[in-house]
């Protein structure tokens, strides 16, 4: 995970040392109909409120006043973003979300079956990494400003660990599945170079059948930033990005194989700081 990010980064800083110094886009030619760009961002995320429980019978555990999520995480996020004439973009991302930490029970901690006891030392991980594809309809012409809405298809990679240190005692939760997002996004320059940009990703479904479960269940996410920046090239931006990114899942997951009924309750309120680039 960690090397497939680094070459990431690298080749991003690839691409974009040469647009720095660039008049114009040297990776888009002037008069074609299909132009390529692509952001990174790099900043740290901070958990504002997470709480989890497997098992109907299960402990509600929070993350942030038990679990060591009371601290500052890197955050990083890369996306690219195809445009087919003054219309249509395509637009694909990946959000790796990995927070591992320590901490020392206060009190015992029940997963599915499984119970820890108080003063148990604890490894855990919340891994949420997701990929993200979006088709957008600018309601605009102007290539420089935005304001575009659409749909997305994101796909979670959830790698949930709760872990006695002295191996004692492990218990892991993986997913992956599918989930269908409303999609927007705006950008307006306020000059020759500043701009303010928006962009919001969200979802809410209640319901067996609306979530296509057999089971009642709940789901909701929303990832929405508000971003400034300035493009001193035309090939090149730099922004501020403020993000919030949450949401989380209520229900019992049919055909689970066990140990445990399957039941998951699990809301994350995150908000993060970053510094990103974009290339064009």
């Amino acid at each position: 995970m960690k090397s497939r990010t680094i070459a990431a980064s690298l080749l991003f800083v690839c691409l974009a040392l040469p647009a720095v110094f660039a008049e114009e886009s040297w990776l888009n030619r002037p008069q074609s109909k299909v132009r390529f760009e692509t952001s990174a961002e790099l900043g740290f995320l901070s958990v504002l409120s997470h709480t989890i429980q497997f098992g109907q019978t299960g402990t509600e555990f929070d993350y942030v006043a038990d679990g060591g999520q009371d601290v500052l995480f890197p955050f990083k996020r890369i996306s690219a973003d195809f445009s087919f004439g003054p219309r249509h973009k395509l637009v694909m991302l990946y959000q790796p979300i990995d927070v591992r930490t320590e901490t020392q029970l206060t009190a015992p901690l029940t997963v599915y079956s499984e119970t820890f006891a108080a003063g148990t030392p604890m490894e855990l991980r919340y891994g949420f990494d997701f990929y993200r594809i979006s088709y957008l309809y600018d309601f605009w012409k102007d290539p420089r400003n935005e304001l575009a809405a659409g749909i997305s298809l994101q796909v979670r990679d959830a790698v949930i660990v709760f872990a006695a240190k002295d191996g004692s005692a492990t218990v892991s939760n993986e997913n992956i599945g599918p989930v269908p997002i409303f999609k927007f996004r705006w950008k307006s320059y306020l000059g020759p170079t500043w701009w303010l940009g928006s962009e919001v990703d969200g979802f809410y479904a209640s319901g067996r059948y609306i979530t296509g479960s057999g089971n009642d269940f709940v789901g909701a996410i929303l990832d929405a930033s508000l971003r400034g920046g300035f493009s001193p090239r035309e090939a090149f931006d730099v922004f501020l990005n403020v993000r919030y990114l949450g949401g989380g899942a209520v229900g019992t997951e049919e055909d689970f194989p066990g140990p445990g009924d399957g039941y998951t309750r699990n809301w994350l309120h995150t908000l993060s700081v970053s510094l990103g680039v974009t290339v064009r």
